[in-house]
């Protein structure tokens, strides 16, 4: 069966296109999907480059520049170059209109040029803060791709093949020279690279650490082999279905397999840790398994179950690789159960496992805990709520907000590139404005002109920021052009007529790939403007939108509609969507869970005072996050879901122990020490081998899976804690008040 599952791994494909975190019907990508339409698609990879020296106005630095422009044109499906060199430079000649490359021949220039050149490339607010840095001491070429998307997961990497060639060759063969690779391309290409890291370093990691804590702590060598076998299936399988539904592995659902292992092995350390106890007593081999079976059978199959709807409600998320991935993990955990009921038992009976006794912490220090809660439950009961509720005061200190360029570590290429870009060139997020005129040719309208002019100067005086791009600055440069460079004259032309002409002579002067139909749509009935800005966050992307769509509204009457769109506004978006839908997935896992813990408990009482210990270290663990950390980014949004069905398993196994020994007429501190026995040294295994399993994942290069590893294996560790020292207080305070 696991083999059949596993056999969907054929055609498993990775899929590195950060669209891919988007529903095909979110609003914000069908918007800027239009976008692309009606301009030049905003596939991206630029070049910056470094010189030694930092001067760019050197005729070897500029030969460079010119040569890797030339050479960019053959990157595949690159269909426009821009840079400082090929920067189509209009000028008068007499009553003509020159339009040329701004940079030929570089080698041959003289001082004299180059310092003309120099002075140009400075004034000019195309190329200033955005092609080069205004001290000229890095500079930039960009690089637009149109990918057929057929195939991304070769497409992708041909184009960041060949651009790291270029790289690579003019780095060698000019030593001192530093180029570094950035934009949306290179973003994309940084998920893939996130995950098969990931996938080469976290899950044999993964594996090591927690099968050897399993093997020393509870199952031997044996123990530890069987429970390989038996998360190696699940794993294969679980990873096999996705490939068979069509799954595509992105830098999310890499990191499935370590979450399935984590969360899989708690099934296997419950029926070794009863079986090794039953061998330790004296028990035969087949008794000791048949005892652990029906022990743990019940309480598994509950944690199994709230496990798996915990990961299903993240159906709800607006998020499609966190779809997956919560399908994934449950497939995982369905079949780990499936696994730990049947072949555990069964490698258990044919394979040679001694009869060593569990370490001493069993036999010794359980005891002390139970007689410590019981011994002390009044106070605990208080004192541990009281704390609780302090970190749950610091809940609202929690906003979402998130930096979507730092969602790699420093390890990843991009983040190095994009790190470097904004601190010593211009912003690599951008934001894209479609200024509609409403009318065919409107946007020669003088009205319009001015509107749109006065909205660029107001975008260029925001501090965020960093360099603006707009037809506007080419129509004063193209009216200067046309008064005989008289400087008097950049300024916008004041007749409709004298504008449009003057745009369709440039236009008809243009070389092939270097058109406006990035800036303007065919009818020009709307322009496109380009807002380079520094690194900004969710919270302050939608702020900086916002102002910029009000000033829009406030200033300009004969603007007929005006959208911002962009990568960071869509994450942006995106991640208030996911967490308004995953409040609604976490509320019917809630409810979900809570149903089957009162009906296979058969208590109304042990089924709600079973929501105190689950619940409290929840909302402690978010309280104590935002008492350090108080960022809430995309992948957080899905964690209570997952964490509700994962910190019941403990409560579970602990409660059905308990009600055990209450049903055999033993009284409420008796059955405690009973349920402390049978399942708390088990907890506190599948506790560390849980927080070790989610504490490697918050070591991924991927910040929303580190993030999403660190914030669970704190809630877990607080759920121990709770379960151990905070549950059979509950129990006494609440459940009974016979106490012996």
């Amino acid at each position: 069966m696991s083999a059949f599952a596993a056999s969907g791994l054929r055609v498993l494909e990775i899929n590195n296109n950060h669209r891919l975190y988007f529903s095909p019907n979110n609003p914000q990508l069908v918007a800027y999907n239009e976008l692309e339409n009606t301009f030049v698609k905003n596939d991206t990879l630029t070049f910056v480059i470094a010189p030694g020296d930092g001067n760019v106005f050197t005729k070897k630095l500029l030969a460079i520049v010119e040569a890797i422009t030339a050479r960019a044109w053959q990157i595949p499906y690159s269909n426009r170059v821009d840079s400082i060199t090929n920067f189509q430079y209009s000028s008068a000649v007499g009553d003509d209109l020159m339009v040329r490359d701004l940079v030929t021949n570089a080698a041959d220039l003289s001082d004299a040029e180059i310092a003309k050149l120099k002075s140009i490339v400075l004034a000019e607010p195309y190329l200033k803060n955005g092609l080069i840095r205004d001290d000229a001491a890095v500079t930039a070429i960009n690089v637009l791709v149109q990918l057929p998307r057929e195939d991304e997961s070769h497409e992708v990497p041909a184009v960041v093949k060949a651009a790291r060639e270029i790289a690579a060759d003019f780095e060698h063969r000019n030593p001192g020279l530093k180029i570094y690779l950035t934009g949306v391309v290179m973003m994309d290409h940084a998920f893939a690279e996130a995950a098969m890291k990931d996938s080469k370093t976290l899950v044999p990691i993964s594996f090591g650490l927690m099968l050897m804590l399993v093997g020393f702590l509870v199952g031997g060598f044996i123990g530890a082999l069987s429970t390989l076998l038996v998360i190696a299936c699940a794993i294969l399988a679980a990873m096999g279905i996705g490939g068979t539904i069509g799954y595509p592995v992105s830098a999310a659902t890499s990191a499935a397999p370590v979450i399935i292992l984590t969360v899989a092995m708690a099934n296997c350390v419950h029926i070794l840790q009863t079986y090794r106890q039953e061998l330790g007593l004296g028990a035969e081999q087949l008794a000791a398994i048949e005892t652990a079976l029906r022990s743990n059978l019940k309480p598994i199959f509950l944690a199994s179950l709230t496990t798996v709807i915990g990961f299903l409600s993240f159906n709800f998320s607006d998020v499609p690789p966190f779809r997956q991935l919560g399908n994934l993990v449950a497939f995982g955990d369905i079949f780990s159960y499936l696994l730990a009921v049947t072949l555990l038992p069964a490698l258990l009976v044919v394979l040679p496992v001694g009869s060593r006794r569990l370490p001493s912490l069993n036999a010794y220090f359980v005891p002390k805990i139970a007689d410590f809660a019981i011994r002390h439950y009044r106070a605990l009961f208080y004192g541990i709520g009281c704390a609780a509720l302090a970190l749950i005061a610091c809940l609202p200190r929690n906003e979402l907000n998130d930096v979507f360029a730092k969602y790699f570590d420093e390890t990843i290429e991009f983040r190095h590139a994009t790190d470097f870009t904004v601190e010593h060139l211009t912003g690599v997020v951008h934001f894209y404005y479609t200024v509609d005129a409403g009318e065919s040719e409107g946007i020669s309208e003088p009205a319009f002109m001015q509107e749109t002019a006065a909205f660029v100067e107001w975008l260029r005086a925001r501090p965020e920021v960093r360099h603006v791009t707009s037809y506007t600055d080419i129509l004063r440069r193209l009216n200067k052009n046309m008064h005989g460079d008289d400087s008097e004259y950049y300024r916008l032309p004041e007749a409709r007529e004298l504008a449009a002409q003057y745009l369709l002579l440039y236009e008809m002067s243009l070389p092939y790939g270097l058109d406006l139909n990035n800036q303007i749509n065919v009818d020009k009935s709307a322009v496109k403007i380009s807002v380079g800005v520094n690194t900004l966050s969710s919270l302050e992307s939608l702020r900086f939108n916002a102002a910029a769509e009000g000033w829009l509204r406030d200033n300009a009457p004969h603007v007929k509609s005006a959208t911002g769109f962009g990568t960071a506004l869509m994450f942006a978006h995106l991640g208030r969507r996911n967490t308004e839908s995953m409040l609604i997935g976490t509320a019917v896992a809630l409810v979900l869970i809570s149903a089957v813990l009162l009906v296979m408990l058969r208590s109304v009482k042990l089924g709600v005072l079973s929501l105190i210990p689950n619940l409290l270290p929840l909302a402690a663990g978010f309280g104590l996050w935002g008492l350090f950390v108080g960022q809430v980014g995309l992948s957080l949004s899905v964690v209570a879901s997952m964490l509700l069905g994962i910190i019941v398993d403990d409560t579970v196994h602990f409660l059905v122990k308990y009600q055990r020994a209450r049903n055999a007429g033993d009284l409420a501190p008796v059955a405690i020490r009973y349920a402390f026995n049978e399942v708390a040294y088990a907890m506190m295994v599948t506790t560390a081998v849980l927080v070790c399993g989610f504490l490697i994942l918050s070591m991924s290069h991927f910040e929303l899976n580190a993030g999403m590893g660190l914030l669970t294996a704190i809630v877990i560790l607080l759920a121990m804690v709770i379960d151990l020292v905070f549950l059979a207080p509950c129990l006494l305070m609440f459940e009974t008040r016979q106490h012996a």
